[in-house]
């Protein structure tokens, strides 16, 4: 797969992580400070916030650079190299929303990381 990996291959792979990224945090934004709103009145404040808009847009976006990049590369290579999405979103989630990252999460990090960058370099 490494030599396979041509500039557009990358480019649409990083732009991947980035959309992906930024439609999951979008949606953590738009879904946080909901207050004590329940049921409609908790969906009508979501949807009133740009933030749903935004991860919308991101994951309209993703779909299209997905299908983009898995006209490049294999199934099997491309879904193990998207797998670092999973530690994008983590580690953002962490310096963004302030969550938390147990010892195990760290080990997952670690281990998707390593995964990934075998796939990169095969």
């Amino acid at each position: 797969m490494g030599s396979d990996l041509s500039p557009l291959v990358i480019t649409l792979w990083v732009l991947n992580v980035l959309v992906d990224s930024g439609g999951q945090l979008a949606f953590k934004a738009a879904a946080s400070e909901p207050g004590d709103r329940d049921g409609m009145e908790r969906w009508r404040f979501m949807l009133a916030r740009p933030w749903l808009w935004v991860g919308l847009a991101c994951y309209v976006a993703e779909f299209l650079v997905w299908l983009a990049f898995l006209s490049l590369v294999p199934l099997s290579d491309g879904v193990l190299l998207g797998s670092i999405n999973i530690v994008a979103i983590m580690i953002l989630g962490r310096v963004l929303f302030r969550e938390k990252l147990k010892p195990m999460r760290v080990a997952g990090i670690v281990l998707v990381s390593i995964g990934v960058a075998v796939v990169g370099l095969h």
